[in-house]
């Protein structure tokens, strides 16, 4: 995983490779797929979800560069393997999850690893106010298209990834806070990701 997945995809940060090479990925997926954790290729969960490949959590981690005084908000944690990872390099992380199921196996698995410094949060991430006071927000699953909202939760010199766009192409975005009303986007790389539900879609154009 690290050499022909993360480094061949330009992951190289040190901090984010030894993360993730130290934390099991194969507790975070259902046992007939724990064969493949380390796949390039996403891992179905419950409730119709996935495991995203190794690579494109190793450039969230590397984009977001979480420090060990950061207070992290994760959007769509899932069964908590990138939430672990954050957990690991920051000092707090808000992890939100829609589905139930989904996190009852994310709490199990950070407390079977001895990560506490993460709080699974049921609820609709999109939806939930939270106070403007996160340095790092993940939003796992893609959205039509970037918006004001989650930026502005984000305190100055705070960093936002997210993806957005429609299949087949997407493009994955790195929002920087610079200051109270100065925010920067840089675009990372192409991929396409399953959409984050709820996610408000703009109408369709009408000919």
């Amino acid at each position: 995983m690290i050499g022909q997945q993360l480094r061949a995809w330009e992951v190289l940060d040190q901090r984010v490779l030894d993360v993730m090479a130290a934390v099991p990925r194969e507790r975070f997926v259902p046992a007939e797929w724990q064969s493949l954790a380390y796949a390039d290729a996403e891992i179905p969960l419950a409730a119709g979800k996935a495991l995203a490949p190794p690579k494109i959590q190793g450039r969230v981690l590397q984009s977001v560069r979480p420090r060990e005084d950061d207070n992290v908000l994760e959007i769509g944690c899932g069964s908590g393997y990138l939430t672990a990872c954050l957990g690991c390099l920051a000092r707090r992380v808000t992890a939100v999850e829609l589905h139930p199921e989904l996190a009852a196996a994310a709490r199990a698995n950070l407390a079977a690893l001895d990560i506490h410094n993460v709080e699974v949060v049921e609820g609709d991430g999109l939806a939930m106010e939270f106070p403007a006071e996160f340095d790092v927000i993940c939003v796992n699953g893609s959205l039509p298209a970037p918006g004001p909202r989650l930026s502005r939760l984000l305190r100055p010199g705070g960093r936002l990834f997210l993806v957005a766009g429609r299949p087949p192409v997407m493009e994955a975005l790195l929002v920087t806070r610079r200051g109270e009303d100065d925010w920067t986007t840089e675009k990372i790389f192409e991929t396409c990701l399953p959409p984050l539900e709820n996610a408000r879609q703009p109408p369709e154009f009408v000919f």
